[in-house]
This record gives C-alpha cells, structure tokens and sequence, in this order.
C-alpha cells in the first residue's frame, strides 16, 4: 500500500495538468510514495496530436499513469474510473489548475494523523495570494442564487456562507469543501463508492462533503497553502449555468430543499 494516491480529471487543459503534476513532483517529498492518475475527459478528434505530445510529456514521471475516458463523463464519474485501482492510505482529489508550493501532501498526511478527521482542505490562494474562500456552509438555494447572480448586492450573506469570520490560523470543521482539492481517507472514500455520479459538473463536490461529515468529519488544514489558478478552469456560458442547474436539482432532490 502506498502513502497517497492523487487523481486529475483533465479536459481539454494539458498545459495545466503538465504545471500541476510538475508541482507535485517538484515539492512532494520522496520519502512519500504515490501514485498519480490523470483521467482525460478530452474526447475529441482534432486534439489527437497535442495529446500525444501530453502523454510524452508525463511519461518522464514513472509514478504517473495516463487513463483515457473514451467520453467526457464529468468531474465525479471521472474521479471514479481509478476507485477500485486505489491502494493507498490517502487520496487526493486535484483540479488541473492547482499549483504546490510546498510539500503539501506530507503536512495533508500528518494533519490527518488524527483519526477523526475523514477528509481535509487546506488553505487556497488566488495566484496573487489572495484568499480563495473554498470553505462554505452547507448549500442552500439562496445561496446558490447568491453566489451566481448578485454576490456584490448580498456581500454580508456571501461573507457568511464562506465562513469569512473563521480564523483560518486554527483548524475547524467544514460543512462544505470546494473540490479543487480535497484529501480523503481512501477507506472512506471507498466505502462512500467515491463520487455520486449523478452529478456531471457542479456540487458533486459538497455531496462527497455531505456524506462524509455523515460518518466523520471534513476538517480545514491551516498548516499548508496550494494556488487554485480559478480563472483558466472557470467557463461563464449558458451550457454551464445549465449544468449548475441541473446539480442543483439533483442535490435537493437527494437531501431535501434548503431554501436559507
């Protein structure tokens, strides 16, 4: 069994997913041993030739394993093709746009030492260092409308809903843990059957938090920083607002409407 495991759902952003694992091979300590698995969701003809120069691009790291999807199945069915691969103690959901600035697993993996915490989030910065604010509340459907139409007119509600008052310095538990990167026990992990694959993009993420914090509990690491480059992965249009409604129907179809 290995220390950790770390899964990148690529699509359609190779540059990005060369940048994270180079962080990731850069600042991950040796004496660590892990596996990384980069699912492509990136199903389409006329990219054939920049993904062979990607494939030849990671076959330089031997602990790096290249997994074509044959069809974009979404973030949460594509996190799940490598769950029954998995022998590790830890596994580490990462977008393509995350950068490390340090050995950020080992201090994930000592943070996590106590065995009461099932999943953790660390602290994650815009490229200007500026904080992302990744911990939140649970969902409700205000503030989902919030957070997609008029951030700027209900700044208190926002501000309340992504724990802004907490004193990041000190750990504390979360409700809701943005999956741009999450690390998990893989046990737990396998027992929640990984991601519910209902969901094609969007909130599959807080429905993982969700059930974990049912059989244990989702904790805020203080101890280590990754970058999250969240302009180069985020796409405004109407086919995406289309995918967080549909997430949003299935979330309050599976755990009951929470309206505030």
């Amino acid at each position: 069994m290995i220390d950790i495991s770390i899964a990148i759902v690529a699509y359609r952003n190779y540059e990005d997913v060369i940048e994270a694992v180079s962080s990731i091979e850069k600042y991950t300590s040796k004496m660590i041993t892990k596996q990384i698995y980069i699912i492509d969701n990136s199903c389409f003809p006329e990219a054939d030739e920049e993904r062979c120069i990607f494939i030849r691009k990671i076959d330089q790291y031997s602990d790096v394993s290249y997994i074509e999807s044959g069809a974009n199945l979404g973030f949460g069915k594509g996190n799940n093709l490598v769950l029954d691969m998995l022998d590790s103690r830890f596994h580490a959901i990462v977008n393509p746009d995350i950068m490390l600035l340090e050995d950020t697993l080992k201090k994930m993996m000592e943070f996590m030492s106590d065995d009461n915490i099932g999943m953790s989030i660390p602290k994650i910065v815009n490229q200007d260092g500026a904080m992302q604010h990744a911990c939140r509340r649970e969902v409700t459907v205000w503030d989902m409308f919030v957070r997609m139409f008029c951030k700027s007119l209900f700044v208190k509600r926002y501000r309340y809903h992504t724990l802004q008052k907490n004193d990041y310095s000190k750990p504390f538990y979360v409700p809701f843990g943005q999956g741009s990167f999450l690390v998990i026990r893989t046990s737990i992990f396998k027992e929640l059957k990984g991601f519910d694959e209902r969901y094609f993009l969007y909130l599959e993420d807080a429905d993982l938090c969700k059930r974990v914090n049912e059989i244990s509990n989702l904790v805020y690491c203080p101890y280590t920083t990754v970058v999250h480059r969240w302009g180069r992965s985020s796409h405004k249009s109407f086919k995406m607002f289309k995918c967080h409604i549909s997430s949003m129907i299935k979330y309050f179809g599976k755990w009951g409407v929470k309206w505030f």
